[in-house]
């Protein structure tokens, strides 16, 4: 006998076990995109859906009718830092920017406030800041960004933005100098032929400033102005906002001037010590150099290192240097003085002596000669007279009347034009000393007390005057 096989096939209690999982995923998967469904209907209201139907966020508006007008305003919230080192201000501002989109026309008296989020639904202008160093748009808790559709198809577009500018600044008169910065707002990719940009109120299109406080400055004046930026591309719209910025100059007064003036004043006190005291005179001579030293390195640690610019505070610390550094020099001249006035007086001294040994010398000499001439008076009394001269002899042969002629004297040979300049400079120099020649050393203390003081106060009012008003 052969081997008998049975057939193959599934019963139905397994066909039913394998069909039910399948069934209950089918009915899962459909049950989900309803539920997608109805999401995405709360996301979008039918009105958002009517205007979103057939839009296309890459085209602007009136892309065949002109070029679509932006207006813009600002709201400045702070200024947190402005640097003179990198010259650069960071500030954060309220951008709203507003314009028409024909596509965006409903129904209705009131408009729709949409979550920032759509943005990415719409067309929005391509602005940026132009002097930009860094920005960034806040997204805490979520991206600042506010969308609002009027009736007319208006929409608003507002972004709350940190960004740091670039600010070129002069410091010639620091810290008595006036800054005037600006924020350009241009557009990236179209040209005056596609978008042109417009402040919303004029010079109101700016506010917040009023209300700003900042650390060491104080905002004069603001306005704003409309331009064209020209670049190889083309012709692209550009508004500028430009404020005006006045340093407050108390802090640097507290810090800088009146340290370094009170070191000038310092200096002055060796005048009223004696010469004598050269330890305490040197002392507060060097002292107060090195005070001033440090206090000018100081100075100049908020500055950037390498610039063109001798700056207001860098002139008055080198005036306050110069002070201090004549009032050493002045007494290294007058204990110089001092000291030749000295040996002057024992050369004096020694001349007096001199002269006083001479003057006996000659007292004595002018006794004993007259002793001499009384005895020869005593002996020619006492011998016979002398026989007189002859005629011959009484002729002098110097005298004109000598029968034998005076001999000529030899001609005088012409100065030297050397030696004459070399006298005459000699005696220039000799009377030029005999100026600068000071009798008594202690009068360049005297003198000092008064010249000092009154040069600094004239130095000060000039100073003064020509920074502030100049």
């Amino acid at each position: 006998m052969g081997r008998e096989t049975k057939p193959n096939f599934i019963s139905p209690s397994l066909s039913l076990a394998l069909s039910l999982p399948v069934f209950l995923l089918l009915r899962l998967l459909e049950s989900s995109l309803l539920n997608a469904e109805v999401k995405e209907g709360e996301i979008l209201p039918p009105t958002i859906q009517r205007l979103m139907k057939g839009y296309n966020k890459y085209l602007r508006p009136f892309f065949d009718n002109g070029p679509v007008t932006v207006g813009m305003s600002l709201d400045i919230a702070s200024i947190d830092t402005i640097s003179e080192i990198n010259m650069d201000y960071t500030a954060t501002i309220f951008l709203r920017q507003r314009w028409t989109d024909e596509r965006l026309v409903f129904e209705g008296n009131k408009s729709l406030s949409l979550d920032g989020r759509l943005v990415e639904l719409l067309w929005v202008p391509d602005t940026f800041i132009v002097d930009s160093k860094k920005s960034f748009l806040h997204d805490i808790t979520v991206e600042n960004r506010l969308i609002r559709i009027f009736p007319n198809g208006t929409v608003l577009y507002a972004l709350r933005i940190t960004t740091t500018v670039a600010c070129n600044m002069d410091l010639t008169k620091y810290p008595m100098d006036k800054q005037t910065c600006t924020l350009q707002l241009e557009s990236w990719g179209y040209n005056i032929n596609d978008v042109m940009f417009y402040w919303t109120r004029g010079n109101e299109s700016v506010s917040g400033l009023d209300t700003l406080k900042l650390a060491q400055y104080t905002v004069e004046d603001h306005y704003t102005s409309v331009s064209e930026a020209i670049y190889e591309t083309g012709h692209y719209p550009k508004l500028v906002f430009h404020f005006e910025l006045k340093r407050s100059i108390l802090y640097f007064i507290l810090e800088t001037y009146v340290p370094s003036s009170l070191l000038v004043v310092l200096s002055w006190v060796s005048f009223w010590i004696s010469q004598s005291s050269v330890p305490a005179r040197i002392c507060i001579g060097v002292t107060t150099v090195l005070t001033m030293t440090t206090l000018m390195m100081g100075a100049r640690t908020s500055l950037p290192n390498a610039n063109c610019f001798i700056k207001a505070i860098d002139v008055y610390l080198g005036i306050c240097f110069s002070f201090i550094f004549g009032a050493l020099i002045e007494y290294a001249v007058a204990h110089f003085c001092t000291l030749t006035h000295a040996d002057a007086n024992m050369l004096m001294y020694g001349h007096h002596m001199h002269d006083f040994d001479e003057e006996m010398n000659g007292i004595v000499t002018t006794i004993a000669s007259g002793s001499n001439r009384a005895k020869r008076r005593k002996e020619n009394a006492t011998s016979p007279p002398p026989a007189p001269a002859s005629a011959e002899l009484a002729v002098s042969p110097a005298s004109p009347s000598g029968s034998e002629p005076r001999p000529e004297a030899p001609p005088e040979e012409p100065p030297n034009r050397c030696l004459t300049v070399l006298a005459i400079l000699r005696k220039v120099l000799h009377r030029s000393i005999n100026c600068c020649h000071v009798e008594n050393p202690h009068y360049i203390d005297n003198y000092s007390r008064v010249t000092f003081p009154l040069s600094f106060v004239m130095v000060n009012l000039l100073y003064w005057t020509y920074y502030l008003y100049f």
